[in-house]
């Protein structure tokens, strides 16, 4: 049992049909199935309106959250992706392409920004979709994480000792995902954390939330540039040489038997450009007879580690003050933790004549650098190298289909992402805006055959579900600071939290497929259902619940202001038409509408009704909006 309040009862699912049993019962194609029980509360519940419409909410939500953690409802084959792209890179389509309907509009809008709202909309269907995005992704970023840092005196020396709490990047990241502008460009940036990976657990660094910080910022600074320089400025961040050992790792000493970090040699292949196995320009496997052909072996492992030796933090114009609560430690600047490594060592903390750069030859990938090759050039070789490999188009960019619009991209679908890092229409590789532009524009990103083939989308995040109902909600921040922390616990919090991934594998592999059932058996992936389980379900809802009606200790300190829904709360149709295009694009079936009715009108609201009561009925509305499988599983 998950408890959120004394006495107030929280959601938990009971022996006779917990979640792995209705799951197994639907992949059966058996249709009845035993509704979670919330738990008993300890203090007695009066039967009027407001508790019945209560316990209706916690019952449909955990049917509806339980039924998700299944595979998302329905089958099908993979989404069509016969079409072209609405507009990628290079030449402008002929035609502007604009939704026909606020629910188009919405449905663009969510998998291109953090949100949707009324005049986002409206913009979208005025300007079109390959304009709008053009104007969002040439804007400034509203704010950086330094500047944030720096605003809340988070980088200053003091008895807090922000130099050594990881928590500031909580605060940071929060802050920028919550609030202000830029959506469509902190959006890219979650996507690309989620395959660059650095995680605030293992950042063991003086000042890591301006480590993490710096991190942050090049995503948001470099999505819409180019991956070369996106990969170049992501290796030589300090968070990233500290997560993967990239920082101090020496050339080899054959008398004492060293040999280099292979760490980030490997990772940077594995994970950050050309994958384990060769792929077609489509994304699927190349073979030589059944077996598939890796893309690199473990002598271009020991080869590759050798380019990422010498490194160490910038000290060049650094100031140390001596720490409040110990004068005898002797504290950096935090641009210390921002400025990109070097491999020059007169400019370390403690200069040297001589680094520690493997001079030695270097051969990977058919590549071979010369002994005797100083950091700087064999680290351009190396990323060039890597930049250029035929799998970095196909790799990444099924990927970012992923992140944004759906699991199971086709093969065509992946090919046309690939094309435009390929080449932008004008003889650039790498053109992010590309492609991002390509993703989202995709005729399979926009056709309508998606909301009906049961094969196509993808499970929200629950760090983007948050996010969502915050901009929706009007969820500010009373001080202009930020409460918000670390969310990953699935039992007591949210069950994710940005920037802080298990490991550099992420939160969830993008081949995942949940074992023993119906997505599995079809050959389907579902990679965000990895960190779905019995207990995030429960912790989900509870979570939700006392956020929305902003009982949750991390809301401390800030309110939502509700106000579009206030506006028409006396109606419950015309509220709930606005909590279903916010939130899910209008995709709401008959029978959730009539559910979640059934529970609002529970509540009555009249124009003289007080702000409580009117709030009641939103909450409920939006708590079991947001626990239905049309919301749950983002199309």
């Amino acid at each position: 049992m998950h408890k959120i309040f004394d006495g107030e009862p929280a959601l938990k699912t009971n022996n006779a049909a917990d979640i792995s049993d209705i799951c197994t019962r639907q992949d059966k194609g058996e249709n009845e199935t035993q509704t979670p029980a919330p738990a008993a509360s300890n203090k007695p519940q009066s039967n009027t309106p407001a508790n019945i419409a209560l316990a209706k909410a916690g019952l449909v939500s955990a049917l509806a959250v339980a039924t998700a953690a299944c595979g998302g409802g329905g089958s099908g084959n993979a989404a069509s992706g016969d079409g072209g792209t609405a507009g990628g890179g290079g030449s402008p389509a002929p035609t502007v392409v604009k939704p026909q309907t606020d629910e188009e509009a919405a449905r663009f809008l969510l998998h291109a920004s953090l949100f949707a709202s009324p005049d986002l909309i409206s913009a979208v269907k005025t300007s079109g979709y390959e304009p709008w995005l053009n104007t969002q992704m040439s804007a400034n970023n509203s704010q950086s994480a330094e500047q944030f840092i720096r605003q809340e005196g988070l980088d200053q020396v003091t008895t807090d000792q922000n130099f050594f709490r990881s928590s500031i990047t909580d605060l940071m990241v929060w802050n920028q995902l919550l609030n202000g502008g830029s959506s469509v460009r902190k959006r890219a940036a979650l996507a690309l954390s989620e395959f660059f990976v650095v995680s605030a657990n293992s950042v063991s660094i003086t000042w890591p939330g301006s480590a993490m910080g710096a991190y942050w910022d090049i995503l948001n600074d470099n999505a819409f540039g180019n991956f070369r320089d996106l990969l170049e400025a992501i290796t030589l961040n300090p968070a990233m040489g500290v997560f993967l050992n990239t920082r101090g790792n020496r050339k080899a000493d054959q008398d004492s038997g060293r040999v280099p970090d292979e760490n980030f040699g490997r990772e940077v292949m594995q994970l950050f450009s050309i994958g384990l196995f060769e792929l077609n320009n489509d994304g699927t496997i190349r073979t030589n007879g059944a077996e598939p052909i890796e893309t690199y072996t473990n002598d271009d492992v020991t080869g590759i580690a050798k380019v990422f030796t010498g490194y160490d933090y910038d000290a060049t114009g650094i100031n140390f003050t001596p720490s409040p609560n110990n004068p005898n430690s002797q504290i950096p600047d935090a641009a210390y933790a921002r400025n990109p490594m070097t491999a020059d060592p007169a400019r370390w903390r403690f200069p040297r004549s001589e680094g520690f750069h493997s001079d030695s030859e270097k051969t990977f990938l058919g590549t071979t650098i010369p002994a005797g090759t100083g950091a700087e050039e064999s680290l351009r070789i190396a990323l060039d190298t890597l930049f250029n490999h035929p799998n970095v188009g196909p790799f990444f960019g099924k990927q970012m289909i992923q992140r944004l619009v759906t699991s199971n991209p086709s093969p065509a679908y992946v090919s046309r992402v690939a094309n435009a890092f390929n080449n932008n229409g004008s003889g650039t590789r790498g053109d992010l805006r590309a492609v991002f532009k390509a993703v989202l524009l995709d005729d399979e990103a926009l056709a309508p055959g998606g909301l009906t083939d049961g094969s196509f989308g993808k499970l929200r995040e629950p760090m983007l579900r948050f996010t969502q109902w915050a901009r929706t909600a009007g969820v500010r921040s009373t001080s202009g600071e930020s409460s918000v922390g670390n969310l990953s616990d699935a039992a007591s919090r949210l069950g994710q939290s940005p920037l802080r991934s298990p490991s550099v594998f992420n939160f969830f592999r993008p081949g995942y497929s949940p074992p023993g059932t119906q997505t599995s058996e079809m050959n389907l992936l579902a990679p965000e259902f990895q960190i779905v389980n019995e207990t995030s379900v429960a912790g989900y809802i509870n979570f939700m619940e006392r956020s929305i009606d902003m009982r949750g200790f991390w809301l401390r300190d800030y309110t939502a202001s509700y106000a579009g829904e206030l506006d028409v709360v006396e109606n419950s149709e015309t509220l709930l038409d606005r909590l279903d295009l916010l939130l899910t694009a209008g995709q709401l079936t008959s029978g959730t509408r009539e559910l979640i009715l059934g529970a609002m009108n529970d509540i009555d609201v009249t124009a003289t009704s007080d702000d409580e009561t009117k709030l009641r009925r939103i909450h409920i509305g939006t708590l079991l909006v947001m626990a239905s499988n049309e919301y749950m599983i983002q199309r």
